[in-house]
C-alpha cells in the first residue's frame, strides 16, 4: 500500500505560499492583461457580420485568459486562506482577490451591453461563425441575461460597492469562525474538528459536542444575525432595482435549471419521505432512545467507531473507481501522488471541505479535515469526484468549462455513490452490511432532509427580510420550524442556530447553496443506474456528459444523455425508488434488533 502525505502541495503552484514572489509577479501580469481586454470591449463595435465575428473572436482570445488567471487567482487564495485562518498575508490576497473579480465583472458588464447593443438578425448571423460557434451558448445566455439587468454603469458601481458590502460580510463570518475554539473531552478544537465528534459512537460525546457547539454559536449570534441579514439585504435591493421579484430567479439561472424542475424534484422528495422517517425511528432503537435528536442523526450504529487510515481510505476509493473507469481511478492515483489534497486533522484549518480548479495550470486542489470515518472517506470520494469532473473539462475553452454548482454536485456525488456502493457490497457479515447501508442511507437523509431544511428556511428567511431585519430569535423560529417540516417531526430535538453554523448561508459566491446538492444526488443516480447496465462501456459517454455540462440546460442534458424529462415527477420518483432500495434493505436487516 501507498503511503501518501496528508498535506497538499501549494508550492508546485506558487514556491512560497502567500509570501511567493511568483504569485505576486502572476497577479500583477493578470491585471495587465485586464487593462488589455477592458480597452479592447470598450474599442468593440458592431458593423458588418464579417469583421465583427473577428473582432469579437479577438476580444473572447483574450476574455479566454483573463478568465483562467482569475481563477487560478481565487482557487490559490480559497487554499491560502482555507488552510491556515490567521494567514494575515493570505487576508490580504483575499481583499486583493475581491477587487479584482469585481474589476473583472466590470469589464463582462460593459461587454455584455455591447452584445445587447447588437440586432437579433445580426446576432444570430454571429453565432454561426466558425470561430464563434464553439462558445454559442454561453455567449447567447451571457446577452440574454444582460437584457435582464440594469445598465452597464449602475451594475458596474453594484460590483463595485460589493468588495466592501456584500463579499465583506461574508470574508467577516469566516474570519469570526476560524477563529472560534471549542472546548470538547477537556480539549481546545477548531469548529470543523469539534463538528467531526458529531460522528462519534459514544452518545456522551456528541451531547457535549453539540451543547458546546451550540454555546459558541448562540455567543456569536448577534454578530452571524448581522452577517446574514446584510448579505440577504445586499441580493435583495440589487434584484429590487433589477426589477426582479422572484428571489429564485437568480440561483435557478445560475444552475441553468427550471421551476419546474425544482418543484418537481421536491414534491417527489417529500411523497418518498416516509421511508426515511421510519428508518429514523429504527436508529432511534438502535441506539436506545424514544427518538433521535439532530446530533445522533451522524451517529455510527456498530457500536466501536470504525476507522481507516488516510492511506487505506485512499486505496479503498483507487480501487472502487477503477471498477468504474480506469480513467478515473488514474486521476485518483495522480491526485494522492501529487499531493493534490489537504486532509491533516490539525488547528487553525477552516471547517468543511472543497475541491478547487487551476484552470491555468490545469490542476485541481481537495481541502478537507480527515479524522478516518466511512463519512470522511465519503466526502473525499465526493471531492475526488468534482476535481475529475474539471479534469475532463481541461481542454475545453474556459467559457464552456463554466457549469453550475447542480451540475457540478452530480459528478461528485456519482463518485461518492460508486464508493458507498462498493462499500456495502464488500460487506463481510449482515451486521457490517447493515452498518455501511446506514452510512448510505444517513447521506440520502441528508440530501433528502436536512438539505430541505436549508432550503426551506432560506427561502422564508428571503421573504421575512424583504420587510426589515430578522432578529435573531425569529432565525431560530425559523431554523427549527424548517428542521421540523423538513424532518416530518422525527426528531426529538433540532438545532436552532443552524442557521449560524452553516457556512453555505453565508457563501456570497451564489445563493441558495443548498437544492442543487440534492439535485446533483438525483440526477447521479440516473447516471449511476444507466452505468451499472453498461459497465465499462459507458466510460466514455460519461466523459461526454461532463464535458457538455458547461453549455446547456441541465433540461436539455438529461434529455441528451440520459433521454428523461426533468420537468416531470416521474424521474425523480424512479431515483427516489432506487434510494428507498437501501432503506427497505437495511430496515430488514434490523429487523427485531434493539439496543444492549
Amino acid at each position: 500500500m501507498n503511503t501518501y502525505n496528508l498535506k497538499w502541495d501549494l508550492d508546485s503552484l506558487f514556491p512560497g505560499e502567500s509570501n511567493s514572489k511568483e504569485f505576486e509577479s502572476y497577479v500583477q501580469k493578470t491585471e495587465q492583461f485586464m487593462l488589455q481586454l477592458k480597452d479592447k470591449v470598450e474599442a468593440l463595435s458592431f458593423e458588418n457580420q464579417e469583421g465583427d465575428a473577428a473582432l469579437l473572436t479577438g476580444v473572447l482570445d483574450i476574455l479566454q485568459t483573463v478568465t483562467r488567471r482569475i481563477r487560478e487567482i481565487g482557487a490559490f487564495v480559497s487554499c491560502l486562506t482555507a488552510q491556515d485562518v490567521k494567514d494575515i498575508k493570505a487576508k490580504e490576497w483575499l481583499a486583493k482577490r475581491s477587487q479584482l473579480g469585481a474589476d473583472y465583472s466590470n469589464i463582462l458588464t460593459k461587454l455584455d451591453e455591447k452584445l445587447v447593443e447588437v440586432g437579433d438578425q445580426h446576432w444570430e448571423g454571429l453565432l454561426q461563425e466558425d470561430s464563434l460557434s464553439p462558445v454559442s451558448y454561453v455567449l447567447e445566455e451571457r446577452r440574454k441575461r444582460a437584457k435582464e439587468k440594469l445598465p452597464a454603469d449602475q451594475e458596474s458601481l453594484i460590483n463595485d460597492l460589493s468588495v466592501d458590502g456584500y463579499h465583506a460580510w461574508g470574508q467577516v463570518y469566516n474570519s469570526i469562525v476560524g477563529k472560534m475554539t471549542i472546548s470538547v473531552e477537556g480539549k481546545e478544537l477548531s469548529v470543523g474538528q469539534a463538528s467531526n465528534k458529531l460522528s462519534s459512537s459514544n452518545r456522551e460525546v456528541r451531547k457535549e459536542a453539540a451543547g458546546k457547539l451550540q454555546e459558541a454559536w448562540e455567543e456569536k449570534s448577534d454578530l452571524f444575525t448581522e452577517t446574514l441579514n446584510h448579505l440577504a439585504g445586499f441580493r435583495l435591493q440589487t434584484y429590487k432595482h433589477r426589477g426582479w421579484n422572484n428571489t429564485l430567479k437568480e440561483p435557478l439561472d445560475i444552475n441553468r435549471m427550471n421551476k419546474q424542475t425544482l418543484h418537481a424534484m421536491w414534491n417527489a422528495i417529500t411523497k418518498y419521505k416516509k421511508y426515511y422517517t421510519k428508518y429514523l425511528s429504527r436508529k432511534a432503537d438502535l441506539l436506545g432512545l424514544d427518538k433521535l435528536a439532530i446530533y445522533d442523526v451522524g451517529a455510527p450504529i456498530g457500536g466501536a467507531d470504525q476507522k481507516l487510515s488516510y492511506d487505506e481510505g485512499a486505496a479503498f476509493i483507487i480501487e472502487q473507481f477503477g471498477k468504474f473507469s480506469p480513467k478515473m481511478a488514474e486521476f485518483a492515483e495522480m491526485a494522492f501522488d501529487k499531493r493534490w489534497i489537504e486532509a491533516e486533522d490539525r488547528p487553525g484549518k477552516r471547517p468543511g471541505g472543497f475541491c478547487t480548479s487551476f484552470p491555468d495550470s490545469k490542476e485541481t486542489r481537495i481541502f478537507m479535515t480527515y479524522s478516518g470515518t466511512p463519512s470522511n472517506v465519503a466526502t473525499l470520494a465526493h471531492e475526488l469526484g468534482h476535481a475529475y469532473h474539471q479534469h475532463v473539462m481541461n481542454d475545453l475553452p474556459i467559457l464552456n468549462q463554466g457549469y453550475a454548482m447542480n451540475v457540478a454536485e452530480t459528478a461528485s456525488t456519482f463518485a461518492e455513490m460508486i464508493v458507498a456502493d462498493a462499500a456495502v457490497k464488500h460487506a463481510k457479515n449482515e451486521t457490517e452490511k447493515a452498518v455501511l447501508l446506514e452510512d448510505k442511507v444517513q447521506r440520502s437523509v441528508a440530501f433528502f432532509m436536512n438539505i430541505h431544511a436549508r432550503f426551506l428556511f432560506e427561502t422564508r428567511f428571503y421573504e421575512e427580510r424583504k420587510q426589515g431585519m430578522v432578529p435573531t430569535a425569529r432565525l431560530n423560529e425559523l431554523m427549527v420550524d424548517a428542521q421540523r417540516e423538513a424532518y416530518q417531526e422525527a426528531l426529538g430535538e433540532y438545532d436552532p442556530y443552524f442557521w449560524a453554523s452553516k457556512l453555505h448561508f453565508h457563501i456570497t459566491g451564489v445563493p441558495f447553496y443548498n437544492f442543487p446538492y440534492t439535485f446533483g444526488y438525483l440526477f447521479s443516480l440516473g447516471i449511476y443506474a444507466q452505468s451499472l447496465k453498461e459497465g465499462k462501456e459507458f466510460e466514455n459517454k460519461y466523459i461526454s456528459l461532463l464535458q457538455d455540462t458547461g453549455k446547456m440546460r441541465v433540461e436539455d442534458l438529461a434529455e441528451k444523455h440520459l433521454g428523461v424529462n426533468l420537468e416531470q415527477q416521474e424521474f425523480w420518483e424512479d431515483a427516489m425508488k432506487v434510494c428507498t432500495e437501501d432503506v427497505e434493505e437495511f430496515l430488514k436487516l434490523t429487523a427485531g434488533t434493539t439496543a444492549e
